[in-house]
This record gives C-alpha cells, structure tokens and sequence, in this order.
C-alpha cells in the first residue's frame, strides 16, 4: 500500500545547497517517489542562536514505507553527513529531517510523533508546506496548512532563496 509522506530538510552548516540536494536524491532512493517540492527557504535559527541562516525544503515522496521505516532511513542519511543528535536542544547542523504528515495518521511515541508537534508554530515549515500542499489538512488541529500559516505567531525572516536547487548544485560539480 502507498502512503504520502512530507519531509522537511534543512542545513546551516558547511555546503547547505550541497546537503539538501543530496538529501533529497537518497530519499528518492530509500523512501519512495518524488510527488513535489518547495523552493528553499532561507530562514534564522529557530530555538537557538547561531550564526549561520538554515536552508529549508520541504519535499512530498510517495512510499510503501512505514513512519518508523522512514524514521531509520532519515536517521541513516543524517548520520551520513555527519550528523550528531544534541541532547541539550538544538543547535546547528549539517543536515535535518523531519516527518511533517504522513497520510493523516497520528502517531504518538516514543521515537516519533506525527503530524510533527511543532510544524505549527515554525514559520520556516509552513511556507514551504504551503507552496506544495496548501490544502492538506492538519489531522488534529483539523485546519489546513494555509490556515496554519496565517494564524503562525513566528515572526523569524523567511525568504525564497532558490527556485531550482538541483540546478544551482549542477553548476558546482
């Protein structure tokens, strides 16, 4: 059976470009089919203050996955990159995944919660959720992304920063 996933990635460290394109091509390769995708966003730290902006992304994969299968696959990429979890908070980082939806379950454990418990309130989410899936309703705030978007109270700079990421780091190689 096929379910609808979106993800979001995000980089403030080293060749953020470089990190979510190659982000994005291993989970084409792991977690299923490429449906959509946001242009970047450039947006301050949220939660913690850092020197460098996040490159965000938000992309839309059809798979035959699991949550918690996903949940591994993002850990497994994270980890290539270098990626190590702070237990303090946030902080900076090569490389960031998050499961936004999946379908309209809900999932409450442990290691995973769904719909993501802060996507709500994070400004640098829900632009990019809403250029792709402004429709998509939110299964427990039972409101769609476009809603949420208007009734966030972060105020942190979000900005268009790429259009085309695949062509930018094309360029580069």
């Amino acid at each position: 059976m096929k379910s609808t996933v979106y993800l979001l990635t995000g980089s403030n460290l080293g060749d953020k470009k470089t990190y979510l394109y190659h982000a994005k091509q291993n989970l084409c390769r792991m977690v299923g089919e490429l449906l959509a995708e946001s242009s970047v966003y450039e947006s301050e730290p949220w939660g913690f203050v850092a020197e460098n902006t996040f490159l965000n992304q938000v992309l839309m994969y059809e798979t035959t996955l699991t949550p918690n299968e996903i949940l591994q696959t993002i850990k497994t990429i994270e980890a290539e990159t270098g990626r190590i979890h702070s237990k303090n908070g946030y902080s900076s980082r090569n490389l960031d995944i998050d499961i936004l939806f999946y379908d309209s379950i809900t999932l409450n454990s442990t290691d995973l919660t769904i719909p993501h418990p802060l996507l709500h309130k994070r400004r640098f989410t829900l632009l990019p959720l809403s250029e792709i899936a402004p429709n998509l309703i939110h299964p427990v705030l039972n409101m769609t992304v476009k809603q949420l978007l208007k009734k966030c109270e972060d105020k942190g700079t979000v900005n268009v920063k790429i259009m085309v990421l695949q062509e930018i780091v094309r360029k580069q190689v």
